[in-house]
């Protein structure tokens, strides 16, 4: 396999066999979940191809296989099926082991800090095309949280997110080069504002950001609307 596919599969592996899990019960999630995955993707792989036509990023061919569609390397489609689940999987598991949400007083200014801080970083860096667009699909998602949503859950996100910036940046890092001699995503540093966490370009951290709460939302909106069916 190649390096990105090892690093998936590794991944993949702990959440995977803790879903059937009787306390976490993530395994009954998954079909609400199933789709929060299906329209991330959709956004996410579009927004990917287009990045890759554009040299705003691409993929080394030595640690990838070959095969392509839309441009695209077959590890790169099913990121966005493997992370998003493993990184909901921390977000359920946190629900069940804090009964309570840590964050839950914080949860509103927190994204609202989030909101303006990303909606500014795209005002000021419409020439850093990874930068602007990055930040403004997230400060567009955090604002339909702050003026319609207001969902309780969003302490648990929260924590969710700092969580899944440890095993997220581990992946990431490994994917930007940390590990090997030459990254196997590499990134146009015209089009970001060049400034890395090691290897990783900060913008990542927001995408990372995104990459998380649009699944849950769309998840957690399934499962509010099936519970008032049952009701």
């Amino acid at each position: 396999m190649s390096l990105y596919a090892w690093l998936l599969a590794l991944s993949l592996i702990g959440p995977l066999l803790y879903s059937f899990d009787k306390r976490v019960r993530f395994v009954k999630k998954w079909p609400a979940l199933a789709l929060g995955i299906l329209i991330n993707g959709i956004v996410f792989i579009s927004w990917d191809s287009w990045f890759v036509k554009q040299g705003i990023w691409g993929f080394n061919s030595n640690y990838v296989w070959d095969v392509r569609l839309l441009r695209l390397p077959i590890e790169e489609w099913l990121f966005f099926i493997i992370i998003p689940f493993c990184s909901v999987f921390i977000y359920e598991c946190l629900k069940y082991y804090f009964k309570h949400q840590p964050l839950d007083k914080l949860k509103q200014p927190i994204t609202l800090f989030f909101f303006v801080f990303t909606f500014l970083l795209a005002l000021f860096n419409t020439q850093h095309a990874y930068t602007f667009y990055n930040c403004l699909v997230a400060s567009l998602l955090l604002l339909i949280h702050l003026l319609f949503l207001k969902r309780e859950w969003m302490g648990y996100f929260w924590l969710a997110y700092l969580v899944h910036l440890i095993p997220f940046f581990i992946v990431n890092g490994i994917l930007t080069g940390m590990a090997t001699n030459e990254p196997v995503v590499w990134y146009n540093n015209n089009e970001n504002l060049g400034i890395r966490i090691f290897t990783i370009p900060i913008e990542d951290s927001i995408y990372a950001m995104t990459c998380l709460l649009l699944p849950i939302t769309i998840m957690e909106w399934v499962i509010s609307k099936q519970n008032k069916v049952i009701a």
